[in-house]
């Protein structure tokens, strides 16, 4: 067996964070025959709670500490909690793009617990005033230059998944990674502050798109130009397919739930059996089952969660959908004042979409023009009755009937002068670009206006005054 090192999440102080789950996996792995010894093992201890520490800086220091390893073999393997996954992901775009910078050791498997990939609704929370008090109350400082990482739709995270969507498959390479996360938060930690612990659709931290590999890219663009208004059509490309599990009952953290710290069995035997992944053929085959085990988990998906001498609160676990937008121009300037709407139906209407289909949206603190959409995908898509468990005569949800096509309108705040943004909608079904339990990332590139008077030559040497010019015609 190789050697197999573990990588914590942000804000970890103590190693106690992993829990039993490196002394759990060492005996099931022995038992099952696979040769783990302790020896073999390497808890990380790395600093995310200083605020000048950045995501780059932790990427030189696993390099660093890897080297000093000095492993017998070629190649390790890693097993990664919350940050911890998109630190190593960091790091393999790192030794991608500076082989000579950074050591030529192989990561064969990266088995991701409840990884923050495409960041985490909390992390803004944590930069403001509420995380700097708990912070201080820990003697530590919150880490926001990880935390602007960790937050929806920051650049470098985007920058690091867009560039995995375009990608070559990382599994043709013989790397094979893998995003296991829970299916639900852990009430008991549920902060009254703060309704992103308990929200529905994640682990109390991250969301399960948000998690999940399985993404898009979507693209925008002029398709037809008006005298009043664009219309924009749309490019889609998907990330290769990785391995993704859905860990029933297992939360973010915690003693309890928590899918790495309680050291659930569940989590015990998917990270086994990702690292009995040896080829290409035995990678899609866990695909396919756990394809198959996230599909019946998704069938059942009604929860009852107890309040004490009152009746149960009811939660529906419909598969989610992220879909990050970022607004810019074709010249590459940020739109951060320009609405972006939803429609359904023909002609396209956002009073027709499906009740409650928008669970929350949240833009990026640094880049305005990015907003991140959180929708409930099976109400888009349309669902069939969902029975009480208690009665199956009983009906906790109606049928929901789709209302295809799904179009946007964006509608930006300049709409004259010598340069401007028309409003444009879209003319496909944007419902393609979505998957259940996955993040889209949907750049919306408007055509930029620019008029003939913005620059002119004249012949005319006498005294003329161009304060306010005539826009004239449009360029092109």
């Amino acid at each position: 067996m190789t050697t197999l090192v573990f990588v914590h999440g942000w804000s970890v102080t103590n190693t106690s964070t992993y829990g039993a789950l490196p002394a759990r996996l060492q005996q099931q792995a022995a038992a099952q025959g696979m040769g783990v010894r302790i020896a073999d093992l390497w808890l990380s201890k790395y600093v995310s709670f200083d605020d000048a520490v950045t995501m780059a800086d932790l990427v030189r220091g696993f390099d660093h500490a890897l080297r000093d390893l000095h492993l017998d073999g070629p190649s390790f393997a890693c097993v990664t909690h919350s940050t911890g996954g998109p630190l190593v992901r960091e790091w393999l775009r790192a030794q991608r793009e500076r082989p000579g910078a950074y050591s030529t050791i192989r990561l064969t498997h990266l088995v991701m617990l409840a990884p923050a990939n495409f960041g985490s609704a909390l992390a803004q929370l944590g930069k403001g005033l509420l995380g700097r008090m708990r912070s201080a109350f820990d003697g530590v400082e919150p880490g926001q230059r990880i935390l602007d990482w960790l937050e929806l739709g920051s650049p470098e995270s985007l920058s690091l998944n867009v560039d995995h969507i375009h990608g070559a498959d990382p599994a043709e390479q013989g790397q094979f990674l893998f995003a296991l996360t829970g299916d639900r938060p852990d009430r008991a930690m549920y902060d009254h502050v703060n309704s992103y612990t308990g929200e529905d659709g994640s682990d109390g931290v991250v969301r399960i798109a948000a998690a999940n590999l399985n993404a898009a890219h979507a693209v925008l663009t002029c398709k037809s130009n008006g005298a009043n208004a664009d219309v924009l059509g749309l490019n889609l490309v998907r990330a290769p397919r990785t391995a993704f599990k859905l860990i029933p009952g297992a939360s973010h953290s915690g003693a309890t739930q928590g899918i790495m710290a309680a050291a659930p069995a569940a989590t015990i035997d998917a990270v086994l059996r990702c690292l009995r992944v040896a080829d290409r053929a035995s990678y899609t085959a866990l695909c396919d089952a756990f394809d198959a085990e996230n599909a019946q988990r998704d069938a059942d998906k009604v929860e009852l969660e107890p309040v004490g001498p009152f009746p149960p609160r009811v939660h529906i676990h419909d598969p989610r959908s992220l879909l990050i937008v970022r607004l810019a121009d074709e010249a590459g300037e940020p739109l951060p004042d320009t609405r972006f709407l939803l429609a359904a139906g023909t002609p396209a209407n956002p009073d027709w979409m499906p009740r409650g289909f928008m669970l929350d949206r949240q833009a990026n603190s640094r880049a305005p023009a990015v907003v991140s959409f959180f929708l409930d995908y099976s109400l888009l898509a349309g669902d069939s009755r969902v029975a009480d468990p208690r009665n199956s005569r009983q009906t906790l949800r109606p049928v929901m009937d789709g209302r295809r096509p799904y179009t946007a309108l964006i509608q930006p705040t300049i709409v004259t002068g010598l340069v401007h943004h028309l409003p444009a909608s879209t003319v496909d079904d944007l419902f393609a670009a979505l998957g259940p339990h996955q993040t889209t990332v949907l750049d919306v590139v408007l055509p930029r206006k620019v008029h003939e008077g913005v620059f002119r030559l004249t012949q005319d040497f006498g005294p003329e005054d161009f304060r306010k010019p005539d826009p004239g015609a449009v360029i092109g």
